[in-house]
């Protein structure tokens, strides 16, 4: 009886000590410094900043706090791809957040959570790929968040494109509403990117079906979140989930996705926040990245 005794305990130890390390990584921001060589030829380098999956309530001051640090970067664009939101009363403390960033270039996507207010829902239930996604549940300010935004100049890329230069490069940025939720519309930005310009493609939740539309259309670089980099991963190991159909090896950073013969950078944000009914992250610290981007190398 000893033996099981002790070695109950040491379980239960062991399982409180993963817990609150998860619960103090969740708080660990970090940021990322990547560099990636897609711009045209000739062009200036550009940094870009990438934050996705805020997730954000009003209570968080210190995500808040260093989410506002992050001017000290000095981007020359943002980009935030979607879930801005956890809480029906977030959108001030988006735009407090943002506070530092929203005076410069800006794009942004919509994920489900800037829809409808997080639920608590069975952890066990993301090892399902087959599930029904539901969009459904208490709705969120999503059009006050969008006249915010919009109001500093950032660009709304939900099922639309647009056009913009910094530096001297031309960015023809497009991008999704939601594929999560299948709010998804590519068609209606589809086609060839005008020429001699940095082709951008930016959605929250990186499903192939979409990804495979940008390549399609030689996209330079997709942007995109909504993983949480897994949240809850094996140490040396990695993500054990993506919420989405993306293999797991692609949860978070650069890397490259091909489709029928073409490849393309895919950047994906392990995000800054979770749900706040699950305020923990293991092996995948809460992060934003800034991205150096540089001109093609010449072959």
């Amino acid at each position: 009886m000893g033996f099981f005794a002790t070695a109950a305990g040491t379980i239960g130890s062991v399982g409180l000590g993963a817990l609150s390390y998860s619960l103090a990584e969740a708080r660990a921001f970090t940021t990322r410094q990547v560099d990636c060589a897609v711009l045209p030829s000739g062009s200036a380098d550009l940094r870009v900043l990438h934050i996705s999956d805020l997730h954000i309530t009003p209570n968080q001051t210190k995500k808040i706090n260093w989410v506002k640090s992050l001017g000290a970067l000095e981007p020359d664009l943002v980009v935030v791809t979607g879930d801005f939101l956890a809480h029906t009363l977030g959108v001030p403390a988006v735009v407090k957040a943002l506070d530092s960033l929203l005076n410069r270039p800006g794009l942004f996507v919509l994920g489900s959570n800037d829809y409808f207010a997080p639920e608590l829902k069975n952890p066990l239930m993301y090892f399902n790929r087959n599930r029904r996604i539901k969009a459904e549940g208490k709705p969120l300010p999503t059009a006050k968040l969008i006249d915010e935004l919009t109001s500093y100049g950032w660009l709304d890329l939900n099922n639309k494109q647009n056009q913009l230069t910094i530096n001297g490069t031309k960015i023809h940025a497009r991008g999704t509403d939601d594929p999560h939720i299948k709010k998804d519309n590519y068609e209606l930005v589809a086609g060839r990117y005008e020429p001699n310009t940095f082709a951008l493609g930016v959605t929250h939740a990186p499903y192939t079906r979409v990804l495979k539309q940008f390549v399609n259309d030689e996209t330079d670089l997709i942007l995109a979140g909504h993983t949480h980099g897994g949240q809850i991963c094996i140490p040396f190991y990695g993500a054990l989930v993506t919420n989405c159909d993306l293999p797991t090896g692609q949860a978070k950073g650069l890397s490259t996705f091909e489709f029928s013969g073409t490849k393309t950078p895919l950047h994906v944000s392990a995000g800054v926040g979770t749900s706040p009914f699950t305020p923990i992250r293991l092996a995948c610290r809460p992060e934003a990245t800034l991205l150096n981007l540089t001109a093609k190398k010449i072959s």
